[in-house]
């Protein structure tokens, strides 16, 4: 299992969480997504033979938000 936190901008409120939380909730191998809207970060968890690195951030960025 690996952990990674991203910054991404463009998230202001509780809609942004949810809808990054319940988009990488979704993607097989993803084992827990967590929001810090004060410092702007995502910290990801996720099986590397499921999921890659790539395919979280794009995840992210088909909800409407900027991986840094």
């Amino acid at each position: 299992m690996t952990t990674v936190t991203l910054q991404v901008k463009g998230m202001s409120c509780q809609h942004c969480v949810n809808a990054i939380e319940g988009a990488l909730g979704k993607l097989t191998g993803v084992s827990g997504a967590k929001v810090d809207l004060d410092s702007n970060q995502v910290t990801v968890s996720y099986d590397e033979t499921q999921v890659r690195i790539e395919k979280v951030k794009e995840t992210i960025e088909e909800q409407g938000y900027d991986v840094v």
